[in-house]
């Protein structure tokens, strides 16, 4: 992505829509990291990503449209076919790769795999899942492994690259702040060539961290998310939240409570000082969602949040737009007509 971005600027192009960019780059990030496979999606059209992108946004059309909810109907429209075919194809790319690798497994034999895969240091999601068993021994089965590969594939993209895209943008508007995540990093690295984060840094940029963390609060990648009573929740005031209901949790609402973030729509990155944060209930902070329910996925995307911010931050300044961003409420928070900001190369950048 910093290759690609150091050319755009040279051919004139300063002017980038950070989700458009971004959510390529976590795309192919996930692709590396779930299935061991190059996807070069972010210089090439690619079937699979195209098919991941489309079924995105068919969910989001079919949710306002009530009368489609039944999948008899749904599937009889233009959007039900295509939303099958997008389906097949993901589902198909999928197989083809565990079967695969489920084949390297049946000859090599599991252990002298995961001995080679541990050496050359590229085990990856689906052999965790092909290798992994249960208290009695039992194998995950193939639909298994599939739904937890695609619940990556489609949970992990969209809503890191949301993420990085507001932070990048409230690090634009704040350049005080940028400069000094700026400085951690650089400080971090100074010794040593290549410049890249290894995973003991990751404890050693606690600014840039916070600043992450002030803009998953005001610009939460999921604003909203639904759970089912399982027993009944008695509220302060004595009413009563029957067993079963479906309950819908504002976490934006919750993240812009101002009785507990003063001037909740001012950045503030110091409200995540360690000092600050011993303050306040764990669950006034919620973008992963909280309790047996919440991200599976947390650790894994705010590991590149920092490496993917640590690494920009060191090769560009990024510059805000002229026209400020509108909010757009889709399946995660985006920005209406995309999310435009100005990169200037602080050096080289990557070969």
């Amino acid at each position: 992505m910093h290759a690609k971005w150091k050319r755009l600027v040279s051919e004139g192009s300063t002017r980038l829509d950070m989700f458009e960019h971004i959510s390529l780059m976590t795309l192919d990030s996930l692709q590396k990291c779930v299935f061991s496979f190059d996807s070069n999606c972010q210089e090439s059209p690619s079937e699979y990503i195209a098919a991941i992108l489309e079924l995105s946004a068919l969910v989001v059309k079919r949710q306002r449209q009530i009368f489609l909810y039944p999948d008899l109907l749904y599937y009889l429209t233009p959007d039900g076919r295509r939303f099958r075919r997008a389906c097949d194809l993901v589902h198909n790319f999928t197989d083809a790769i565990i079967q695969e690798r489920r084949c390297s497994l049946l000859t090599e034999g599991s252990d002298d795999f995961l001995k080679a895969k541990a050496k050359a240091k590229t085990l990856d999601f689906i052999d965790v899942l092909l290798l992994a068993k249960d208290e009695d021994g039992k194998e995950l089965s193939h639909e298994d492994i599939r739904a937890e590969a695609d619940t990556f594939m489609f949970g992990g993209h969209d809503t890191t690259a949301s993420g990085l895209s507001w932070v990048l943008y409230n690090l634009a508007k704040h350049p005080e702040y940028q400069e000094r995540c700026r400085q951690e990093v650089q400080e971090l690295l100074k010794d040593r060539e290549p410049k890249e984060i290894e995973w003991d840094d990751l404890a050693q940029l606690p600014f840039l961290t916070m600043c992450i963390k002030e803009s998953l609060r005001l610009h939460p990648p999921v604003a909203v998310i639904s759970r089912c009573c399982t027993q009944d929740v008695v509220l302060p005031d004595g009413r009563v939240i029957p067993k079963g209901v479906v309950c819908l949790v504002s976490i934006f609402g919750i993240h812009h409570n101002p009785s507990v973030w003063p001037d909740p729509e001012v950045y503030n990155p110091f409200r995540f000082d360690p000092e600050n944060i011993k303050k306040r209930s764990s669950l006034a902070f919620i973008p992963f969602s909280a309790g047996p329910r919440n991200c599976l996925g947390q650790t894994f995307a705010l590991t590149e949040m920092k490496v993917v911010l640590a690494l920009t931050l060191l090769r560009f300044r990024v510059l805000p737009d002229k026209e400020e961003p509108r909010r757009k409420w889709e399946l995660i928070l985006r920005a209406e007509g995309g999310l435009w900001l100005r990169v200037e190369p602080l050096s080289p950048g990557p070969q």
